[in-house]
This record gives structure tokens, C-alpha cells and sequence, in this order.
């Protein structure tokens, strides 16, 4: 009997985080630049950006995969009305993790899985409470220049040293806080037909 021929996945990330995270699913993918505006809309809130751009991204890469099955995600981390982006520098990372020290960060990630040959698109959010220390600013100085997380939401990377920063973590997945929530993603591709595992 012959066999389904698998439908093409495709992460539409550059993130080298992501890409070594959808790898332990063991299913083979590529991978596409989005090139997409993250800019939050105004009155937005930060669960809604985080869910609206992991939609603009997978379609827009969309037309170049017109029969594929298309990831996107994408990540905002905030405090109160605060958002805290990826700091890019030293001074601006410095300035993030002094107002995150001794609260509690919502690292919201939006997570799409988009069928480019039929349009449907599945969009979901998972959030994850991260607890940060009452950090002094030495800790803060000699994480910084350790692991130097600029490209990092929220400047603290949880998945090296960052996690020295943190006194608790709590949401359904740890991947999420990583950038790409692996749990909810393979209930994503089990419903689109992907035998996972």
C-alpha cells in the first residue's frame, strides 16, 4: 500500500534557538527568513502581539511554500505595562534586568502552525511566569558579560546561565520560555496529520 507522501514543514525563523528546538521532534524541516514588522499596534495588548505576528510570520512565507505546513512564533516578554524586547546592547540590558529584578515576567509565546495549501491557520499562546531574583547590580554585570544575551527578550537566557537569575519558572512548557513551545506544537501537527512521535 502506498504511503502519503509528508507534507513540507517549514519554521519561518532565523532563530538558531528555535531551529535546535523543532530538531528534537526529529521531523525534517527548512527554514525561511519571515523578514516580518514586530512592531505591537497601539492598544494592543502584549499576548495578542506575541499571537498576531506568529501568524504574520508563517504567512509570510507563505507564498514561496504554497503547499506546506508553516510554523511561526514569536515572543513578548512584559511586566505590568512594561514590554521588554531584546536589548540589543549592554547598557539597555543592564537597564532591563534592574527593573526585572525581584518580579515576576510574563514571557508570552504565540505559536501558529499555518497550512499554506488550505489557508487554516492554528494560533495559540502559551505563557510562562518567570520569578527573577532580587539581583544585585554585580550579578547583573558579570551575567551580562558572560553570556551576553542582546539578542534575547527579556536579556536572561534560561536555557544557560540566565537560569542563575531566576528563583522560579511556571507555565505548562519549558520550551515555550526558549521560543518555540514544543508541546503545543506537535498537538498542532498531530491535528494537521503528522504522526509525532
Amino acid at each position: 500500500m502506498p504511503q502519503p507522501v509528508p507534507r513540507r514543514l517549514v519554521l519561518a525563523s532565523t532563530s538558531v534557538f528555535r531551529r535546535e528546538l523543532l530538531a528534537r521532534l526529529d521531523i525534517p524541516f527548512e527554514t525561511a527568513d519571515p523578514g516580518t514588522d514586530e512592531a505591537e499596534l497601539a492598544g494592543e495588548s502584549p499576548a495578542a502581539t506575541a499571537e498576531r505576528l506568529s501568524l504574520a510570520k508563517a504567512k509570510a512565507v507563505a507564498a514561496r511554500f504554497p503547499d506546506a505546513l508553516i510554523i511561526g512564533s514569536d515572543q513578548v516578554a512584559y511586566l505590568g505595562e512594561r514590554r521588554f524586547g531584546k536589548p540589543l546592547t549592554h547598557e539597555r540590558a543592564v537597564e532591563q534586568l534592574r527593573l526585572m529584578r525581584s518580579h515576576t515576567v510574563i514571557f508570552h509565546t504565540g505559536l501558529c502552525l499555518f497550512d499554506s495549501r488550505t489557508g487554516n491557520a492554528q494560533v495559540r499562546g502559551v505563557p510562562t511566569e518567570v520569578v527573577f531574583r532580587p539581583l544585585t547590580d554585580a550579578e547583573i554585570e558579570r551575567y551580562l558579560r558572560k553570556e551576553q544575551p542582546y539578542h534575547c527578550a527579556g536579556s536572561a537566557k534560561s536555557e544557560g546561565l540566565g537560569i542563575s537569575l531566576l528563583s522560579a519558572m511556571r507555565g505548562d512548557d519549558p520550551n515555550a520560555l526558549i521560543g518555540l513551545p514544543l508541546i503545543a506544537l506537535c498537538e498542532m501537527l498531530r491535528e494537521a496529520g503528522i504522526a509525532v512521535p
